[in-house]
């Protein structure tokens, strides 16, 4: 008798391969880096600081040059790695969100001006001397600011996806203009503010995963919970209030977690473009449209795909020098963006 192969859903088996890579990939990623350091002692280095992260198995300080590469090492690169991961996943949980709500399959946190207000209230800290810890929360004001003043413009129209779009697309325009003067008023600032647009995670440390963490946890958690009511809305306002769901209402409450979380990642990355936009097409096309595994299986990629865009930024050039993360995002995605365009106006 012919014995049946149980069968595993796409999705599980994504969902399982990207688990396991991004696993392996925190602890892979800190062992490269503008300064070359010994393979055999950054394991010790990560092993230590996870038995006592886990255990709260203290082996002791290290002497002279040993301390300072472990530093390097857990309080630098661990830190950016971890950053990166949780930035990249909210940023690519956020896409999918965006597009559900606005059904439109090129829509990110750049689509309501959330990017462009955390990126205004970055300038304007830069232009005031602010402290570098201080900085995220100004683009964390910026980006609540933006997305106020989407809902002002956009709440008349019953927060449909067409007056969200416009709203964005008028509150973006202002907020670039708004930067454009900041550079032309503060000349001294412009290369810090246009670094800080380009995306990158230098100089960030275990404060600023303190600081997202909260942020991210609460904009994530209405997101998941929420992945019917997103289901709906992505069939159409009118088939989401024949099945029952109050369209006005679920698109605000998911509007809102969406907002938090991105505002959350762009006040640390700066604007990191294509994240958001890419990688939910690329898991679409893998294992379907259906919300729930989509947004758990496209926050793991984004995650991965940020984190390793940010090490090949840290440690591709020489003399410490990096590359903006958001460069390098946009040039990995723009071709396959245009891949995928091209594979469905082959279908057409």
């Amino acid at each position: 008798m012919k014995k049946h192969t149980p069968y595993v859903p796409r999705a599980l088996l994504l969902f399982s391969a990207l688990g396991v890579l991004g696993l392996l990939s925190i602890p892979a990623a800190c062992f490269f880096g503008s300064r070359e350091l010994d393979s055999a002692l950054t394991a010790d280095f990560l092993l230590r600081f996870w038995k006592e992260a886990l255990f709260g198995l203290n082996a002791g300080p290290l002497a002279g040059e040993e301390e300072k590469l472990r530093i390097i090492v857990t309080k630098i690169r661990l830190a950016r790695v971890c950053l990166s991961y949780m930035a990249g996943a909210g940023l690519a949980l956020a896409g999918v969100t965006f597009q559900g709500i606005l059904r439109n399959p090129l829509a990110d946190p750049f689509t309501l001006g959330i990017s462009g207000g955390a990126a205004l209230g970055a300038a304007l800290a830069i232009s005031f001397g602010v402290s570098a810890l201080l900085l995220p929360f100004w683009a964390l004001g910026g980006a609540a600011l933006a997305l106020f003043a989407v809902l002002i413009l956009s709440v008349r129209g019953g927060l449909r996806q067409e007056s969200l779009i416009l709203a964005g697309v008028v509150v973006s325009a202002f907020l670039a203009a708004l930067i454009a003067l900041v550079k032309t008023l503060n000349e001294d600032s412009v290369s810090s503010i246009v670094f800080w647009v380009m995306g990158s995670f230098q100089n960030r440390t275990w404060e600023d995963v303190k600081m997202i963490f909260p942020f991210c946890i609460v904009g994530m958690l209405p997101l998941l919970l929420m992945r019917r009511e997103l289901d709906l809305l992505s069939l159409g306002e009118d088939t989401a209030r024949l099945l029952g769901l109050h369209a006005a209402r679920a698109r605000f409450i998911l509007l809102l977690s969406a907002s938090c979380l991105s505002a959350a990642c762009v006040a640390v990355s700066g604007i990191v473009g294509f994240v958001g936009i890419i990688v939910p097409h690329f898991i679409r096309i893998l294992q379907g449209p259906k919300h729930g595994a989509l947004m758990i299986n496209s926050a793991l990629a984004g995650g991965i795909l940020l984190l390793w865009a940010d090490t090949l930024a840290r440690s591709a050039l020489p003399m410490g020098q990096e590359l903006p993360v958001g460069v390098l995002t946009a040039l990995l995605g723009g071709p396959f963006f245009c891949l995928i365009l091209n594979r469905k106006n082959r279908a057409f």
